[in-house]
C-alpha cells in the first residue's frame, strides 16, 4: 500500500511559477512510475506528466502532455520519496486540482492513462488569475 500526499498548490498570477510536491510512503518509491494529472471543474482527469522508475531500463524517463511541454518539469528525489512538478509560465487554463499518482507495472505506451495508476493522492488546488 502506498499513500501519496500532495502539497504546494495555491493562487498565483498568470506568467508566474509554482512547484508541487508529492511525498509517498513506503520503501520502494524508486521502483514506481509516478504521474501528475489535473482535473478542472466539469472535465475529466487529464494527464500532465510522468516519470519512470530510476532503476531499470527506463532510467527516469519523462513524458509530458503537449499543453505543458516546455513549461512544466517533473522530477523525483528517491531519497525523499518525493516527486515534483515545477510549473512555469502558468496560464489560466492550467487551473485545476492536481493529483499525484503511482503505479508499479508498465503496460506499454506513454504511461499517460489515469486508468493505469493504482495509487492516488487527495489533490492540491492550483488557481491562476489572469
Amino acid at each position: 500500500q502506498v499513500q501519496l500526499v500532495e502539497s504546494g498548490g495555491g493562487l498565483v498570477q498568470a506568467g508566474t511559477s509554482l512547484r508541487l510536491s508529492c511525498t509517498a510512503s513506503g520503501r520502494t518509491f524508486s521502483s514506481y512510475f509516478m504521474g501528475w494529472f489535473h482535473q478542472a471543474p466539469g472535465k475529466e482527469r487529464e494527464f500532465v506528466a510522468t516519470i519512470s522508475p530510476s532503476i531499470g531500463p527506463s532510467h527516469g524517463d519523462t513524458y509530458y502532455a503537449d499543453s505543458v511541454k516546455g513549461r512544466f518539469t517533473i522530477s523525483r528525489d528517491n531519497a525523499k520519496n518525493t516527486v515534483y512538478l515545477q510549473m512555469n509560465s502558468l496560464q489560466p487554463e492550467d487551473a485545476a486540482v492536481y493529483y499525484c499518482a503511482a503505479k508499479r507495472e508498465y503496460y506499454g505506451g506513454s504511461n499517460s492513462s489515469p486508468a493505469e495508476y493504482t495509487y492516488w493522492g487527495q489533490g492540491t488546488q492550483v488557481t491562476v488569475s489572469s
